[in-house]
């Protein structure tokens, strides 16, 4: 009988604790999920922070009439009209470019994908559409529409003909960067037009240079 209550004894201890750690774990997990949730939370709020909050009624009453005017009018928040009120799609014939000093016109393709740059030159998606503030980058074949882009002087004009306008760019500088380099495509404080292309010019297979024409915006109708 003394064997049969403490072998009810032993099982019943392990029955408790047993029961226990499983509370003990229940309770971790459940914390554990708070902190995360709350973490969450805690980004959310900071991403949300760093955007303008929407004009409501209480903010009218906070900074008055003439102070909401003054932020309505803001270059941030009412921008000038855009040069392109709708954006190219890829493959989109976008314009022509001028090459005055080489006697050429080419056709202007959304991309730079073989299927654009075989037919001539290809605006490099991430950059500005031609005429914008920034860093317009245009691609072309060394063999085909960039053929003797070598001879280029400072000096010698670039015109670019879009839906926007015509736009006149002067040429500032060239150089030679690794195909690598991508100071090529960088942001601009002002518009200029970035043309690219493979260098040597006569090298046979995947080029490993580039050859930079570089051209600051001049005048714009």
């Amino acid at each position: 009988m003394n064997k049969v209550k403490l072998s009810w004894s032993k099982h019943s201890l392990v029955t408790v604790l047993s029961l226990g750690f499983i509370i003990l774990g229940i309770g971790f997990i459940t914390w554990s999920m708070l902190n995360i949730w709350n973490q969450s939370r805690n980004e959310l709020d900071t991403t949300h922070s760093s955007y303008s909050a929407p004009i409501t009624q209480n903010k009218l009453k906070e900074v008055g009439t003439a102070q909401l005017e003054s932020e309505l009018s803001s270059p941030n928040l009412n921008p000038d009209k855009a040069l392109y009120p709708v954006y190219p799609v890829e493959g989109n014939n976008i314009g022509s470019l001028m090459i005055p000093a080489l006697n050429r016109k080419l056709p202007i393709f959304e991309g730079t994908g073989d299927k654009e740059l075989n037919k001539g030159v290809g605006h490099f998606i991430q950059s500005v559409l031609p005429g914008e503030e920034d860093n317009c980058v245009f691609s072309g074949h060394r063999e085909t529409a960039f053929i003797q882009i070598g001879k280029l002087k400072i000096g010698d004009k670039l015109i670019v003909q879009t839906s926007a306008g015509t736009f006149t760019y002067e040429v500032n500088g060239t150089r030679i960067v690794h195909a690598d380099d991508k100071t090529v495509i960088v942001p601009t404080d002002h518009a200029v037009l970035t043309m690219t292309t493979c260098y040597p010019f006569n090298f046979i297979g995947n080029a490993p240079d580039r050859y930079i024409v570089s051209a600051s915006l001049l005048k714009s109708k």
